[in-house]
């Protein structure tokens, strides 16, 4: 292989850029050229590139999203799509394109790799819900930014006797808010996967206050069925009851735009300069991910379409300590 090509799709992640910089350096250290290809799949039917050199990629590894930015492609899901990406990709004699990103990105590269691309997958999203890694770049970044503001807000939640709610991201997937309320001391955590009645919150939440507890934390997923709003809704209805007051935070992108941590940074190093090299000498159709503490790869074929469950137990673990 003399020239491979590289993209970012989906959601940016902190430690794209380290997993960028990591593909363009272990592919020039074998001679191998690299384009980067704009704006994601979105990018390969437009042809928006970039030439991808040691110097271009220098001084990237600490910032957070990706360099190539990202976008979504609606164009790209359908058969026509594809052909012309496999089209576009061999005029400009791009022999393999390694694909940074979560479960659509990855979708897409099975995809492509049905087409007979040679395609290597790269584990990144904040919201851990992808098959085949145990965890993806950019979710400790995530958690340590939602860990943070929980922090926060416990401090001035204790200084006036309040309830804390916390909405964090993860789309349909709790394990950022399970992880989060966890590490974060929380009295509960509301979250898709397990069906909850806003009044059993509402308990938990008095029952604090009855143990002598300054402050009550919630912490939801955006995705649940009471979501920030909705729950929030609910628990202001009854505070006249209970004497409670009820605060919400919704920490949107604000987890997903932080500087990288050195998990992450070494993360996406890692994954990045696994992912060149085993397409460099001739593998493809895999996901490159993280399991057992070492990397590890798994075919596209059992990722695409599906979508990780998270620990549910965790939620036990978090009302026990609670107390």
């Amino acid at each position: 292989m003399k020239h491979l090509g590289v993209l970012t799709s989906g959601g940016d992640a902190p430690g794209m850029n380290a997993a960028i910089r990591a593909v363009t350096r272990e592919a020039m250290a074998r001679g191998v050229r690299v384009t980067g290809i704009s704006h994601g799949y979105a990018g390969v039917l437009a042809w928006k590139a970039v030439e991808l050199t040691a110097r271009t990629v220098g001084g990237i590894i600490h910032h957070g999203g990706t360099i190539l930015g990202s976008a979504r492609s609606q164009r790209f899901s359908l058969d026509a799509g594809l052909e012309e990406a496999v089209r576009n990709l061999s005029a400009h004699e791009i022999e393999g394109l390694v694909v940074i990103g979560g479960n659509g990105s990855q979708t897409g590269a099975a995809c492509l790799s049905g087409k007979g691309y040679p395609v290597v997958g790269v584990a990144s999203t904040i919201d851990n819900d992808l098959c085949g890694t145990e965890i993806a770049i950019g979710v400790d970044t995530a958690l340590n930014a939602a860990m943070e503001a929980i922090d926060r807000l416990r401090v001035t939640a204790s200084s006036h006797r309040k309830v804390s709610l916390v909405e964090v991201m993860g789309r349909n997937c709790g394990y950022l808010a399970l992880m989060a309320g966890l590490a974060g001391g929380a009295e509960t955590v509301v979250i898709p996967e397990v069906k909850v009645d806003p009044a059993d919150v509402m308990a938990r939440l008095k029952d604090a206050f009855e143990r002598g507890k300054e402050y009550a934390i919630a912490v939801v997923a955006e995705g649940a069925e009471y979501n920030g709003i909705k729950l929030e809704k609910y628990l202001q209805n009854l505070t006249h009851k209970v004497g409670l007051e009820v605060r919400l935070t919704t920490l949107g992108h604000i987890q997903r735009g932080g500087t990288p941590g050195a998990f992450d940074r070494i993360l996406g190093s890692e994954l990045g300069s696994h992912a060149a090299g085993r397409l460099i000498e001739g593998e493809c159709g895999i996901l490159v991910g993280w399991t057992a503490g070492k990397v590890s790869t798994v075919p596209l074929s059992e990722v695409a379409g599906r979508t990780k469950i998270p620990d549910v137990k965790v939620l036990e673990l978090i009302h026990r300590l609670a107390q």
